[in-house]
């Protein structure tokens, strides 16, 4: 068994072992190609965990064209959760619509009403939850563990691609014929929302594109934080 293979087999196990043992579990997918990776891995192994994503309505366009692809493909459909409406519009009739770029604060706010208390919602009632997290993927994620407490939903957490590299992801993409966001292919290694997403240069970090205009160590929306810090704790069943 070649390396790839040995990754891919592992990666599955662990998806495998959260179906059995973590029933009710979800997977919070962004669409991303590492998000793809393990969308084709559940569903062609008709694995029960539950699938959503986070409808921000600031989604680019081609984010939202992958939906149909997961549909035409696996004949499956993402459940989605949206902000709240009356949220959404106090915000922007305080703030603006995008005030995100004058402060971190005010951009985490935003990223609170788009991201995190629709997260809070999908994952209610679930025991376990799974992200496409990799460590390469920032300095921020470096100490990214597999299985991790998350004391912020109680629950435990998983990130089964924590070791994969950027060149696994595509490589099994390619071998699978995995669909995926076009952007990839436009410069966008990491996608968010539109107005907080560019294609990177050359040379640049992976999530160089994602809050451009913010020192690298803020850039977490909230979703993998603890009362504003990331915190990593190991799981002691890892």
């Amino acid at each position: 068994m070649n390396d790839m293979s040995a990754l891919v087999a592992s990666t599955g196990q662990t998806l495998a072992r959260i179906a059995r043992d973590f029933t009710p579990a979800v997977f919070a997918s962004s669409l991303a190609a590492e998000d793809m990776v393990l969308t084709d891995l559940i569903l062609k192994a008709k694995l029960s965990i539950g699938i959503f994503s986070l409808e921000t309505g600031r989604l680019h366009a081609e984010t939202l064209a992958v939906l149909d692809k997961i549909k035409d493909v696996y004949g499956a459909e993402i459940a989605l959760y949206r902000p709240q409406p009356e949220a959404v519009e106090a915000y922007v009739a305080q703030n603006g619509l995008n005030a995100f770029y004058d402060s971190v604060e005010m951009r985490r706010e935003c990223c609170r009403i788009r991201k995190v208390e629709p997260l809070g919602r999908a994952l209610a009632g679930n025991k376990a939850w799974v992200t496409g997290q990799r460590r390469a993927q920032s300095s921020t994620r470096a100490e990214l563990h597999i299985e991790e407490d998350d004391p912020a939903h109680g629950m435990t957490k998983f990130n089964p691609l924590a070791d994969w590299t950027e060149e696994d992801v595509w490589q099994y993409i390619r071998d699978n014929k995995v669909p995926y966001n076009a952007l990839h292919d436009q410069g966008y290694p990491s996608i968010g929302c539109q107005p907080c997403t560019r294609a990177i240069e050359p040379g640049e970090d992976v999530r160089a594109g994602r809050w451009w205009w913010e020192n690298p160590d803020s850039k977490e929306c909230g979703l993998h934080m603890v009362d504003g810090k990331l915190i990593r704790i190991k799981s002691v069943a890892a």
